[in-house]
């Protein structure tokens, strides 16, 4: 658990900075850094959707993901969770803080970083990969808060929770992490990344949220194309 404690106080650390900054940055510059930040996650989530090996696999992850999420209303109750949190700091209801607290949590929570940070964590006991994700984090929730608010330093719990879960469970799922599982959970993570990049620049409304399950069906995928040829 050290290296998912520590990936999320370096987002609180950072979203501090990032409020501290807040006040001293035009709002046409806060806009066009949101806008290279939509940028960057859609290239980032390109880079990682080409790993995969099997386009079908993804295209199959992403519809019963999508399902799945949709039935246990993930990204509902990530909202629920922001707009409740907001309620509590007597914050108002502008929507501001809900919508820093569900965009920074789904670019945290997904990705290869997270999942196999997570398993490292929980099977090895070092902590490498999640004290490189504490970095990028770190350096992302200064961009996030300064544009986005103090939603973003709450992020951190559901980073804590999602990749806390994955590390005690790390020992049950070792067996089926295969190469090809690794790249089609990272393929699929990925087309969720570039999901969130389309929605900070304003051209769509996904639910990101509701297919996070998509990252775990590949693993379901994957075993199934070990012997059937589609």
């Amino acid at each position: 658990m050290l290296g998912t404690i520590v990936n999320a106080a370096a987002i609180v650390i950072g979203a501090m900075i990032g409020i501290l900054l807040k006040t001293g940055i035009p709002e046409k510059i806060k806009n066009t850094m949101m806008q290279g930040i939509g940028l960057s996650v859609i290239v980032i989530g390109l880079s990682m959707a080409l790993k995969t090996e099997n386009i079908i696999i993804t295209i199959l992850s992403l519809v019963l993901g999508g399902i799945i999420g949709e039935v246990l209303q993930i990204e509902e109750r990530l909202e629920d969770l922001g707009k409740w949190i907001e309620t509590k700091l007597g914050r108002g209801s502008t929507g501001d803080f809900t919508k820093a607290f569900v965009t920074a949590s789904l670019v945290y929570c997904i990705g290869a970083m997270a999942v196999m940070g997570a398993l490292e964590s929980g099977l090895t006991g070092k902590h490498d990969i999640l004290y490189a994700k504490s970095t990028l984090d770190g350096i992302s929730s200064v961009i996030f808060a300064s544009s986005l608010g103090i939603g973003v330093a709450f992020s951190a719990l559901p980073v804590l929770i999602y990749q806390g879960l994955i590390t005690f469970a790390a020992t049950f799922v070792k067996v089926f992490l295969t190469d090809s599982v690794i790249n089609e959970m990272t393929a699929a993570g990925g087309v969720l990344i570039l999901g969130i990049g389309l929605n900070i620049l304003g051209i769509t409304k996904i639910k990101i949220g509701n297919m996070l399950p998509a990252i775990f069906g590949a693993v379901f995928f994957v075993l199934i194309a070990a012997n059937l040829s589609f």
